[in-house]
């Protein structure tokens, strides 16, 4: 079995999963020796049954929403299970994009692990918060993970999200450490691996869109708002709009990327049109990519940064 790596995602995400599949074989000297998967959460109707029902998160019950931009992140939890708990797999977000070679990080030490992952220091000086949106895993020594189990455990008040997310219950001695430059958050520099756009309102295919996502601390009836809107428009309308990405440099590596999978078939431009009239993807994408300059090679993406 190849070592495999799982992009989780939804309807909404799926550009930016497509791209990031495409990002992980182009960076890659030796693309033939692992596979891309790309998990949809449409694929499994427990995610959807689910919707408008509440669940517990930061200790209070709140409204699950499938059509929440983020609502495939319990999935992030599926690959063990899908690779029939053997082998390594990596599971990352639909909004990172390698720039260096994956295998790398599938021939890292395990160091007797079943997990590695970044920890970040919290920002109360009291201990750190484990980043789940990249992890390698040993997939045999994670067979207590059964997500559909653990999702509906949230429903009956038993499972914290918070806690399931930031992987609490873990046993702290099976879980390892990741360098950052493998979940490199919203910083692109020659030293990043794989770049974590992971401030959701500046993300750079967004640009300009109603915002389509909730945070933790959102009242429940702003989640409400935003779900009537679904009902009513068929998408947001009414809220805050995205706003541009700061670094340049990040839009390009996006939009270069997205014309690179336009050019060679892994996306189609009605699948892309689609998208942008369903304001998952900036309605000006297409002018954005034919004014953004061609990539490097893989070989040479230090060019990228002169």
């Amino acid at each position: 079995m190849k070592p495999t790596v799982f992009i989780h995602t939804n309807h909404k995400q799926i550009a930016g999963a497509i791209v990031s599949q495409h990002s992980l074989k182009r960076a890659s000297k030796t693309p033939d020796a692992f596979e891309v998967k790309i998990l949809d959460i449409n694929e499994y109707p427990y995610f959807s049954e689910m919707d408008g029902k509440s669940y517990l998160r930061g200790g209070k019950m709140r409204p699950w929403q499938f059509e929440d931009l983020q609502s495939f992140t319990p999935s992030r939890f599926m690959p063990p299970e899908l690779m029939g708990y053997q082998g390594k797999a990596i599971v990352i977000d639909p909004d990172i994009f390698a720039v260096a070679d994956i295998m790398d990080l599938f021939n890292m030490d395990m160091e007797g692990k079943a997990v590695r992952l970044i920890h970040k220091p919290r920002k109360d000086g009291n201990g750190f918060d484990r980043k789940t949106s990249v992890m390698l895993m040993d997939c045999e020594k994670l067979k207590h993970w059964k997500v559909e189990e653990s999702f509906r455990s949230m429903f009956r008040g038993e499972l914290d999200y918070v806690d399931w997310l930031s992987m609490t219950q873990e046993d702290d001695s099976t879980v390892g450490d990741l360098d950052e430059v493998w979940n490199s958050l919203d910083v692109l520099t020659p030293e990043t691996k794989m770049l974590h756009t992971t401030r959701r309102e500046t993300q750079p295919w967004k640009t300009g869109l109603p915002v389509d996502f909730s945070r933790g601390a959102d009242s429940n009836l702003k989640i409400r708002f935003m779900a009537l809107q679904r009902k009513l428009f068929g998408k947001e309308v009414f809220g805050k709009k995205y706003k541009a990405n700061p670094d340049p440099r990040q839009e390009r590596l996006f939009f270069a990327l997205l014309k690179e999978c336009l050019d060679n078939g892994m996306m189609s431009e009605e699948l892309l049109r689609s998208e942008m009239k369903k304001n998952h993807v900036r309605h000006d994408a297409f002018k954005v990519m034919a004014r953004t300059k061609p990539l490097p090679p893989a070989d040479k993406m230090e060019e990228f940064f002169n």
